[in-house]
């Protein structure tokens, strides 16, 4: 009776009464000896709670009269401001808090306009808020994803000689070079018929297209290249690929060499993956964060992916997602340490002086005055159902056992 009357006391003992109580606590454990501390020590940890190490602190008043609070140092400012980050970093496709940084004073007006205006207390703190502070506030926000797939490149034997691999640095101060890798969307075999997707990004600006191809054949990759050349807001200088057998064949080649003036034409290293790093790290925020891992061999679906590439996904990431850009990098003992510009569109970077044409810088402010990031999401989200939708019923029958 008597355990369970003091495990009831401590249960509904408020915090008030613990910091009343503490003082007189504090007093009778100085006045005893060794043995008499270690009877009230029983007490107090039954009574309070407390671990015994840490009530030995309190009673010898090593430690200052504990508050209740969960955790020490400043109280969390941010937590209040927790929905609208979410709600940003969701539509944002869960970037990191250097990137989302930037991303909630640009996007502040459109969630504005959407789902009501903040007071002004919360804006300066959607505004003051800092990287470390937005990763531990989305902490339990953070999503799981999926394991690595297959790797599709395949070594493209012809042209090699004609193709040199690139030595020399091009001018990254200037629009224009391109690297181009691919994605396979083959699940977890390659036999068979599929969708690939082809990604380009520009050095210099970081400015990325998308498109869908079939079977990565020859004429589909020129295709989508030329689709993408026109697209492009700066003249084709340069291009870069791996030595896979869809770029390395007479009917790329060909066309790149027929520009006027003439494309630059260079390959990377065999197994040397770093040699395309601009493009390579796209391939995770482009195909990937995008499709996923599983299979796409329904040959309809092309047409439906590149629009998703040209008319949702490139607007979202080249002028509302800001990414990283390497500004320098050292070597100490055996540490490498980087330090990178702060977070910009690739839409920011165009519109520095001297990058491209004053008609050019026009029509992507243009462009960028008709856009809304969450309106593109909405409409990202549905159209993802037209490819995705199928795989999941189809799926969910596999495990069904029918």
């Amino acid at each position: 009776m008597e355990k369970r009357h003091r495990k009831s006391v401590r249960m509904h003992m408020s915090n008030e009464l613990k910091i009343e109580w503490l003082p007189k606590f504090q007093r009778r454990y100085a006045q005893r000896n060794r043995e008499g501390k270690s009877r009230m020590l029983d007490e107090f940890c039954e009574d309070y709670g407390y671990e015994r190490k840490y009530a030995i602190k309190i009673l010898s008043d090593h430690l200052p009269v504990p508050t209740g609070r969960k955790r020490p140092g400043p109280e969390r400012q941010y937590t209040v401001i927790e929905p609208v980050v979410r709600q940003v970093w969701l539509s944002a496709e869960q970037p990191c808090g250097k990137r989302l940084q930037p991303i909630l004073r640009q996007w502040l007006p459109y969630y504005e306009r959407r789902y009501g205006r903040l007071t002004s207390a919360h804006r300066d703190l959607m505004r003051q808020i800092s990287p470390a502070s937005l990763d531990r506030l989305l902490a339990p926000a953070r999503a799981e994803y999926l394991g690595r797939g297959r790797c599709g490149t395949k070594p493209g034997s012809l042209l090699k000689t004609e193709i040199p691999i690139r030595t020399s640095n091009w001018d990254l101060t200037r629009p224009g070079y391109l690297e181009a890798d691919t994605v396979a969307h083959c699940g977890g075999t390659l036999a068979g018929d599929f969708i690939w997707s082809i990604t380009y990004t520009d050095i210099c600006s970081g400015w990325t297209e998308g498109r869908a191809v079939w079977n990565k054949g020859a004429a589909g990759v020129v295709e989508a290249t030329a689709e993408v050349e026109k697209s492009l807001p700066f003249a084709l200088l340069g291009f870069d690929c791996d030595n896979g057998s869809e770029f390395l064949n007479k009917h790329l080649w060909g066309y790149l060499a027929q520009r006027q003036p003439a494309v630059a034409f260079t390959r990377s290293r065999p197994y040397h993956k770093n040699d395309n790093a601009y493009v390579e790290q796209k391939n995770w925020t482009w195909p990937r964060q995008l499709l996923g891992y599983s299979r796409l061999e329904d040959a309809t679906q092309v047409t439906v992916i590149s629009a998703i590439y040209k008319e949702v996904w490139g607007p979202l990431q080249n002028f509302f997602l800001p990414c990283l850009k390497l500004k320098a990098k050292w070597r100490e003992g055996s540490r490498w340490h980087k330090s990178y510009y702060p977070p910009r569109t690739a839409y920011q970077r165009l519109c520095d002086p001297e990058m491209i044409t004053r008609k050019m810088r026009g029509q992507l402010r243009d462009l960028y005055a008709s856009l809304d990031p969450f309106t593109l999401k909405d409409d990202l989200e549905k159209r993802l159902e037209r490819v995705l939708k199928p795989r999941t019923k189809e799926h969910s029958l596999d495990n069904s056992g029918l």
